[in-house]
C-alpha cells in the first residue's frame, strides 16, 4: 500500500483524482425513521429465528432485526458490534433457534477473515405497525 503525503493527496482530491469517501448518516435518524409509526411492545428475552431469516441492522449500539415491514426487534447492546453498520459480518453461536438476552456475538470482516468487536445481545423490544 502507497501512502501519499497529505499535501500530495489533498491536491488529488481537490483536482477530483480520488473520490472523497460518502459520510455516514446519523444512525439515531435512521433508526428513528425505522421505528416511527411503529408501537413498542413488551420486551422479551428471546426471539425464535427458526422460520424467520430477519434482516440485520445496527444504529449505534442497537441491533435491529427487521422481520417485516410491520415487525422489527431492536436489541440494545453495551456496544462493540458498531461495525455492522460498515458493513462487517455479526456471527453468533445459537445452540437452538433462538436468540436470547445475553447471548455474545461477534463481528467479522470477512475478506480479511478478521474479527473486529463482540457485544452481548440486550432485551429484544418488538416494535410493530398498526
Amino acid at each position: 500500500m502507497r501512502f501519499l503525503p497529505t499535501f500530495a493527496a489533498a491536491a488529488l482530491l481537490s483536482a477530483g483524482a480520488i473520490a472523497a469517501a460518502p459520510r455516514d448518516r446519523a444512525p439515531d435518524a435512521d433508526y428513528q425513521k425505522l421505528v416511527a409509526g411503529k408501537t413498542a411492545g413488551k420486551p422479551q428475552e428471546c426471539i425464535d429465528t427458526r422460520f424467520t431469516r430477519p434482516d440485520l441492522s445496527a444504529y449505534g449500539t442497537k441491533l435491529v432485526y427487521r422481520v417485516s415491514n410491520k415487525l422489527v426487534y431492536v436489541s440494545e447492546t453495551g456496544g462493540g458490534c458498531e461495525r455492522v453498520r460498515r458493513g462487517d459480518t455479526l456471527v453468533t453461536r445459537q445452540y437452538q433457534t433462538r436468540l436470547c438476552r445475553g447471548d455474545i456475538a461477534q463481528t467479522v470482516d470477512l475478506p480479511a477473515r478478521i474479527p473486529t468487536g463482540s457485544c452481548a445481545l440486550g432485551a429484544f423490544v418488538p416494535y410493530r405497525a398498526p
